[in-house]
C-alpha cells in the first residue's frame, strides 16, 4: 500500500529534489547525527520509496519523519525550491491514517486541547496555581522542561480575545492559543503599538487556534476545521496580524484570498518605516536576537525583528547567522526530548557567548526553550514587547 490520502507528497514535489545535498549542513538533525536518514534528502528518498510501493508506511517510516523538527531550514538553501514543509505534513498525514497504535498525546494536545478555549484556560489556571505554590517541579517528566520555560502566569492579565478598539477597524488580531493563555503581554503590546500607529484593532471572539501544530502533526482534518473557523472569523478584515511566528507562517500558507496575513514583526517594522511609530536614539544596551525557524526559514523574515529593536534604541547582537533550530519545534520537546535538549543547550550557549542578558525571540515555543536552558537572570521577550516598553518610557 502506498498513499491513501489526498495530502501525500506529489510526484512533482518528489522529483523536484535532485539529491544535491546542499540541505545537509542546514539540517539540525543531520548535524546532530550525521545520518543520511536524518536529513531532508534522506527523508525525501524514504517518501519516494513509499510512493513507488517499495516500502510501506509503517513504524520505521514514521520514526524517520518523527525525528524531523520541521524547521524548514532546508528550504532557503534548496536550488530546486523543494516544498519540504508541505511534503512533511502530507507524509505525516499518511502516517496518522495508516500507522496504528501510535501515541495519541500529540493528537490530544494539537488536535483537541489547543482548539478548546476552556481547556486552554484550565491549563493557564493550573500552571499559575502551580507557580504560586512552587509545585512546578512536580510536573510529569516529559512536560517538566516545557513548564520550566513558561513565563510567570500569575500576573498575565486578561485575554485579548473579544477586544475591539471601538473605532473603524482596519486590522484583526489572531490571539493564538498558547500565545493567548501564556503570553498575553505580547498581544497587549501589539494592540498598544498598532493603535498608536493609527490602526483600529479587533480580536474576533469566534477565532480559534490557527491549526499549525495539528498540521505539523499530520492531523489534517483538525487543522482544516480550525482554518475554516478562522476564515469565517476574519472574513470581514483585509489584514490579519499574528503575534507568534508559527501562527503567522501557517496562516500565510493557508491561501486566504483577499486577506493580507502579517507577522507582527512585519506589521510593526512597516509602521516604523512609514513614520507611524517613533525611532529612539541608541540607549547603550545590547540585545541578542534568536530567529524562530518559522519566521526566518518559512517566511524569510529576518530584518524586521532587528529593525524594531534598533528603533527601540538597542544594539543588536547576532548569535547565529544561519538560524539553527533551538529544538522547541512545537511538540518536539515532548516527543524527542534528547535531540531537543542537545539543540536547546547549543542555542543557550550561543546566547551566553553574546554576553548580554537581554534576549529577543518572536515565538512562544522558542522563548520557553531558551528560558528553560538559561539562568533566571536572562530577560527574554518578544521584540514588540521590548519596543513597546522603550517608547512607553520615552527612552
Amino acid at each position: 500500500m502506498a498513499w491513501v490520502t489526498d495530502h501525500h507528497p506529489t510526484r512533482s514535489e518528489l522529483d523536484a529534489c535532485v539529491q544535491c545535498g546542499l540541505c545537509l549542513p542546514a539540517c539540525p538533525t543531520f548535524r546532530l547525527t550525521g545520518r543520511e536518514t536524518a536529513s531532508p534528502r534522506g527523508r525525501i528518498q524514504a517518501m519516494d520509496a513509499v510512493a513507488k510501493g517499495l516500502v510501506p508506511v509503517d513504524d520505521t517510516f514514521a520514526g524517520l519523519l518523527d525525528f524531523c523538527l520541521g524547521c524548514r531550514a532546508c528550504e532557503p538553501v534548496c536550488p530546486g525550491m523543494v516544498p519540504y514543509g508541505r511534503m512533511l505534513e502530507g507524509a505525516r498525514a499518511e502516517i496518522e491514517e495508516q500507522v496504528q497504535g501510535r501515541s495519541r498525546l500529540s493528537g490530544l494536545l494539537a488536535g483537541t486541547a489547543l482548539r478548546s478555549r476552556l481547556l486552554r484556560k484550565l491549563s493557564g489556571w493550573s500552571l499559575a496555581a502551580a507557580q504560586r505554590l512552587k509545585l512546578t517541579s512536580l510536573s510529569p517528566r516529559r512536560f517538566r522542561r516545557l513548564v520550566a520555560g513558561a513565563r510567570d502566569l500569575r500576573q498575565r492579565g486578561p485575554s485579548i480575545v473579544g477586544y475591539s478598539s471601538g473605532e473603524a477597524t482596519k486590522v484583526a488580531l489572531l490571539a493564538g492559543c498558547i500565545q493567548d493563555e501564556w503570553f498575553r503581554p505580547v498581544n497587549r503590546a501589539t494592540v498598544q503599538l498598532l493603535e498608536r500607529a493609527g490602526y483600529g484593532v479587533e480580536a474576533p471572539n469566534d477565532q480559534t487556534c490557527c491549526g499549525a501544530l495539528a498540521a505539523h502533526s499530520g492531523l489534517t482534518a483538525q487543522a482544516e476545521q480550525m482554518s475554516s473557523q478562522n476564515l469565517d472569523a476574519f472574513a470581514q478584515f483585509d489584514t490579519v496580524v499574528a503575534t507568534a511566528a508559527g501562527c503567522s507562517a501557517h496562516l500565510r500558507e493557508a491561501g486566504w484570498e483577499g486577506t493580507e496575513v502579517l507577522d507582527v514583526t512585519v506589521a510593526i517594522a512597516r509602521a516604523v518605516s512609514e513614520g507611524r511609530l517613533p525611532e529612539l536614539p541608541p540607549n547603550g544596551k545590547e540585545i541578542a536576537v534568536q530567529d524562530p525557524c518559522h519566521l526566518r526559514h518559512a517566511q524569510r523574515v529576518v530584518d524586521e525583528p532587528r529593525q524594531i529593536l534598533v528603533a527601540a534604541g538597542y544594539t543588536v547582537v547576532e548569535i547565529d547567522t544561519v538560524g539553527m533550530c533551538c529544538g522547541a519545534a512545537g511538540l518536539y520537546t515532548i516527543n524527542q526530548p534528547e535531540a531537543s535538549a542537545q539543540l536547546g543547550e547549543a542555542k543557550a550557549q550561543q546566547v551566553r557567548e553574546a554576553r548580554t542578558r537581554l534576549v529577543a525571540s518572536a515565538n512562544p515555543g522558542c522563548e520557553m526553550q531558551l528560558r528553560s536552558y538559561l539562568d533566571s537572570d536572562y530577560e527574554i521577550r518578544h521584540p514588540v514587547e521590548w519596543y513597546a516598553e522603550a517608547i512607553g518610557s520615552g527612552r
